[in-house]
């Protein structure tokens, strides 16, 4: 069987968000939960922390997931490239500058984006498209940047 192209995803994931409500709240929360995960990962120790202090695991999985998107597309990639790194900066920023250590603010943000999502699916009144294959947690943000450049290409009369 071969491998799906990136708009056979999207087409299939689009199918799981035709509510313009659920969309609105993917808009906000896909991003939320992107920005709260890398907080998580970014708070876990390493074993290499002496050897290389700046690497951390939300880098080495930002650098799969990469893989998984220039398989698709290499210019899905070197989007995803330019948002996960947006994102690293954001949770870099809230490591500096937090009082409290950067995994709280992105367990917190984590938990609520993800009670949003699933009040999105509730009024779609489908279930999320990650439970029936997990590799569309890797896909709802590329659908998001899919829907963006998309509408920045096609400009509205």
């Amino acid at each position: 069987m071969p491998a799906k192209t990136a708009a056979e995803w999207y087409a299939e994931y689009g199918s799981y968000h035709q509510n313009p409500t659920n969309k609105t709240i993917h808009w906000l929360c896909i991003p939320a939960i992107m920005t709260a995960l890398v907080g998580l990962l970014w708070a876990l120790p390493t074993p290499w922390a002496t050897a290389a202090p700046w690497l951390n695991w939300a880098m080495v999985v930002a650098a799969l997931s990469l893989v998984f998107y220039a398989r698709l597309s290499l210019s899905l990639a070197i989007g995803m490239a330019a948002w996960l790194g947006l994102t690293m900066a954001v949770v870099r920023g809230v490591e500096l500058v937090s009082p409290q250590p950067v995994w709280i603010p992105a367990l917190a943000l984590f938990v609520v984006a993800w009670i949003g999502q699933f009040y999105g699916h509730a009024i779609e009144g489908k279930k999320p498209a990650f439970f029936k294959d997990l590799q569309f947690l890797l896909i709802g943000p590329a659908w998001l940047l899919n829907d963006a450049a998309r509408r920045f290409r096609t400009p509205s009369n």
